[in-house]
């Protein structure tokens, strides 16, 4: 009799913007992280704009000294030195800029990898890698524009203008009210424009994004995809993907092409007006030759900083869109924030033992349900719309929030694990055994009951704490790329290349660190492909044991051995698990018979704890994996 299903979790079916939006105010942390690198650009930018307007003041008065015959003096050779500091000030403010625009993105990044590996383990369940890493990598990248295409420039820029603005007023307020009107319809055309590049970014990068999941997704499986003769069709789904994102960049392309020759548009149109009415107020004696090159010289730094404006307005709009994605990931709280939620009084790193109870059982199951939330599936058995990536480039406007579900797995499960003991879980597939073992590492948090590590609900440890008392070694044993001795230290960074070496031979791996002359530095491959099923099982093994903690979760830890290298590893158990609790998930009966007790699973529910004759004799379900030699 299966229990109601939990009530679904709903996020919507209601029209929200096409993407994650961000705020400037959002930007401005990440600016005033480099505040005094900043400041220093501010001053250069000032100094330089003072140079920058100095120089036509100058020209002026040397053809005024030039047209009276006068001798010139040091104008010269002061115009030469203006001109001279100001390039030199520009060019160390570019490379303070385009280093600051670096640490930007380095910062974002830091904080974007911090908060993705230490996210809730059902954040991982319902996202695709691909995407998370495209946050790091593409979107990131973007804030820098925000820094080298003008934002900060654009201060001293604005005294550039301002002060070109007055002098020019001062020279022919007939010419300036001119050219501001050319200005005034530019910067009208690229406010208008540029309003339509942030959706427009933030659709590309989240085109981009939905790319890198395809290409993850197919790399990762790129022996399944050959074998299956399925190359052609994965490169045919990641090129539809990347056509998607390339229209996005088009599109994107499209506007910023529109708004790129304004700024050269209006100072072409300014220069060609001030040309012709100076000329002719030149010939009519009310404007002079000298301040007639002054006004265009004036005329070229105001239309400059303009340039650098609209320049900045495309940048930060592209940052913006780019940074609403990087906000949805931070946005997203963390386990420690999660823990502080449920519970405030959580134990300190460091002091799991404190609370525990000597006399209390090792781990404690009391009445636990639980259930994984997924994505809902459409009535073809398609996932739901996401709101992370459109389904294709026309989809601008508005796109449809997921939907969440969640599918029930274990029914009032409750059993105690006695300090010291063995204890292994049986059961059919898809009984909810691995399930079992991450709740107790706290990848996920039962929806009712409670689980108790020492007479203490485990929502109450800090999970630093928890998993220090705990070794997990998981079912598809995964490796990471690198070195031996780097998957040996993940969990035991303090251990000594002795202990690695002991500690292999334990699980029998003394014949990697033979074929390969490199020993410990030898490298892995990527998810260990290096190494056979058997030895990555091995090697997640040793991991976990050199870490020696008092509690170990084996999942199916010797699926992929042989008769001969099963043995040895139930012998390496056998000497670790002395004075400490195991709990074990096999398929073989050899692995369960000689346990203290054994919890046999079917469908999310208890059916029996006892040792193996007794569950024998009383439990069918048992009685028939035992007949199969539990290979189920």
């Amino acid at each position: 009799m299966s229990s109601p299903a939990a009530p679904r979790s709903r996020f919507g079916r209601r029209a929200t913007p096409a993407g994650p939006r961000a705020s400037f105010r959002q930007l401005l942390p990440y600016l005033f992280e480099h505040r005094r690198v900043l400041a220093l650009v501010l001053v250069l930018s000032v100094l330089g704009a003072l140079a920058s307007l100095a120089q036509p003041l100058l020209v002026s008065s040397v053809i005024s000294v030039v047209q009276k015959g006068d001798p010139l003096g040091g104008l010269v050779w002061l115009l030469v030195v203006l001109v001279l500091v100001s390039g030199f000030m520009s060019g160390y403010q570019h490379y303070l800029l385009q280093r600051t625009g670096e640490g930007v993105v380095l910062s974002s990044r830091r904080q974007l990898v911090a908060r993705l590996l230490h996210l809730p383990i059902r954040e991982f369940d319902t996202r695709r890698v691909g995407d998370l890493v495209s946050r790091v990598g593409s979107d990131s990248t973007l804030l820098r524009a925000v820094l080298t295409q003008g934002v900060v420039e654009s201060v001293g820029g604005a005294i550039t203008f301002a002060g070109a603005l007055i002098a020019m007023a001062i020279l022919d307020p007939v010419l300036l009210l001119l050219t501001l009107l050319v200005v005034a319809v530019a910067v009208v055309t690229v406010v208008t424009l540029s309003a339509r590049i942030r959706p427009a970014v933030t659709q590309a990068q989240a085109k981009v994004g939905a790319l890198a999941a395809a290409v993850e997704r197919a790399i990762s499986a790129i022996r399944t995809v050959r074998a299956a003769n399925a190359t052609e069709r994965e490169i045919a789904t990641i090129s539809a993907e990347a056509e998607g994102a390339w229209q996005l960049g088009v599109k994107v392309a499209r506007i910023s092409a529109l708004i790129v020759p304004v700024a050269s548009v209006a100072m072409q149109v300014s220069f060609l007006v001030v040309l012709g009415v100076g000329g002719y107020r030149v010939a009519s004696g009310a404007l002079t030759v000298a301040n007639l090159i002054a006004f265009i010289l004036f005329l070229f730094m105001m239309i400059l900083p303009l340039g650098q404006f609209f320049g900045a307005i495309t940048a930060v709009n592209q940052a913006l869109g780019a940074l609403g994605r990087i906000q949805e990931v931070l946005a997203l709280p963390t386990e420690a924030e999660h823990d502080r939620e449920i519970a405030p009084l959580a134990v300190v790193v460091g002091a799991a033992n404190a609370t525990m109870r000597p006399e209390a059982p090792a781990i404690e199951f009391d009445d636990v349900r639980f259930g994984y939330v997924t994505l809902a599936e459409a009535e073809d058995g398609t996932p739901g719309p996401s709101a992370a990536a459109a389904s294709s480039p026309a989809e601008t406007a508005t796109t449809v929030e997921p939907e969440l579900v969640r599918q029930p797995v274990l029914h009032g499960v409750s059993f105690e694990v006695p300090r010291g003991s063995r204890t292994a879980i049986v059961g059919p597939s898809g009984a909810g055994k691995s399930t079992i073992l991450s709740l107790m590492e706290r990848f996920y948090d039962p929806d009712s009951g409670a689980i108790r590590l020492g007479g203490v609900d485990i929502r109450g440890l800090a999970r630093e704490a928890l998993r220090g008392q705990i070794g997990y070694v998981e079912q598809d044993a995964p490796v990471l790329a690198g070195s031996l001795r780097d998957n040996l230290l993940l969990a035991a960074p303090n251990a000594t290349d002795a202990d690695c070496v002991e500690v292999l031979r334990r699980v029998n791996l003394v014949e990697v660190l033979e074929r390969d002359p490199a020993g410990l530095d030898a490298q892995v491959g990527e998810d260990g492909v290096m190494l056979s099923g058997g030895e990555r099982q091995r090697l997640a093994i040793a991991r976990t044991l050199l870490a020696a903690p008092p509690i170990l979760l084996l999942d199916e830890s010797t699926s992929s051995l042989d008769g001969v290298n099963e043995q040895r590893m139930r012998e390496a158990i056998d000497a670790v698990a002395e004075d400490r609790t195991l709990v074990v998930i096999a398929h073989r009966l050899s692995t369960v018979v000689d346990s203290d007790q054994i919890v046999v699973l079917d469908h999310g529910r208890v059916l029996g704890i006892g040792t193996h004759s007794e569950l024998v004799a009383t439990v069918p379900v048992y009685r028939e994996l035992a007949k199969h030699q539990l290979l189920v």
